[in-house]
């Protein structure tokens, strides 16, 4: 379950206020003129669903290689081919 704070509620009780309210490792969800603005989670969330990017994006990659989806080339080319813009 999430927990909604307000801006000001973090600002006036700082920090403390995420202790609190993420006990349970949920995730903390901070609003702006009512408007949900930020997510707080705990690191251990953090790092599981960067691992999952990561290894969504590697699946990806390997998917790209195998239907020939890439260019292989000097590094002066690939230099030259990046910066035309």
């Amino acid at each position: 379950m999430a927990y909604i704070i307000t801006a000001n509620d973090l600002k006036t009780r700082g920090v403390s206020i995420l202790n609190d309210e993420s006990a349970d490792e949920s995730e903390v969800i901070i609003t702006v003129h009512g408007k949900s603005k930020y997510v707080v989670i705990p690191i251990e969330k953090y790092n599981y669903l960067r691992e999952c990017e990561l290894d969504a994006a590697l699946s990806e990659t390997k998917k790209d290689i195998k239907e020939g989806r890439f260019v292989k080339e000097s590094v002066d080319k690939h230099i030259k081919r990046i910066t035309r813009g």
